[in-house]
């Protein structure tokens, strides 16, 4: 028995079978991940990137630290999806032009105020309708051209999916995290709160919360989008204020 669990393939076996047991997680990601992108991305691409992402979060895994592997396997295998999505550049020209525009007017806001900009005020400065300024910011997440959602969404996943899971970070800079993320929420419209909630808490799929809130699936992804802007800019803002 000894010389058995020592072997080589041991280990490989039990590598192999963590990756086939959370399958399901990838293709739960991938579901959530393919509504926003044009039909040129082939949904088995994004599963032949995120599987990357757990092939490598099973390599790098460390089970001693207590730490659930669906935590862990999360943002890898969104990143890698990410990662990827960045290097294939699809957006359209003039829709690359808008994020460019978004990101200078976020960035030139944010110097002169000291924190990011709401959504309603990057409307403003861009003269543009606050529609459009979602519109924007669903493309930049869609490309994968901004990280203002990555933080967010892994907190999101372990806060509402699995309230009582370990620290994904094992810090305690994680824990005031989730605890920021909590008063965020609170914080939200109650359209995108309800969305938010809805998404990860009660995990409905887009087209579900359309049919609950009367909206078309492409307006719900775009609310979606705004709330986890709001999200991104309450904790980074709250993070900094702790620090100082």
């Amino acid at each position: 028995m000894s010389e058995a669990a020592g072997h080589p393939y041991a280990v490989s076996f039990d590598r192999e079978k963590l990756i086939l047991d959370h399958v399901p997680l990838l293709k739960h990601l991938v579901g959530r991940m393919s509504f926003d992108l044009p039909g040129s991305v082939d949904r088995d691409d994004l599963f032949g990137y995120g599987m990357l992402g757990l092939i490598q979060a099973a390599d790098s895994w460390e089970p001693g630290r207590g730490l659930k592997f669906s935590t862990y396997a999360f943002p890898k295998i969104r990143g890698a999806i990410l990662d990827e999505l960045r290097r294939a550049d699809f957006l359209p020209r003039g829709r690359r032009e808008k994020v460019r525009d978004l990101d200078r007017a976020v960035a030139e806001l944010e110097q002169r105020n000291g924190v990011a900009p709401t959504p309603e005020e990057i409307a403003a400065h861009l003269g543009v309708a606050l529609e459009e300024v979602d519109e924007i910011l669903l493309s930049a997440r869609s490309a994968g051209c901004t990280s203002l959602d990555e933080d967010v969404s892994e907190a999101l996943f372990v806060r509402l999916s699995d309230p009582q899971s370990n620290d994904p970070q094992d810090s305690v800079e994680f824990e005031e995290l989730k605890g920021l993320l909590v008063e965020a929420i609170k914080g939200l419209p109650e359209q995108e709160r309800t969305v938010v909630t809805l998404y990860y808490g009660e995990e409905l799929l887009l087209r579900e919360i359309a049919e609950v809130l009367g909206l078309t699936e492409s307006r719900i992804s775009q609310i979606h989008t705004r709330a986890l802007y709001r999200l991104n800019r309450e904790l980074t803002h709250g993070t900094r204020g702790a620090k100082a």
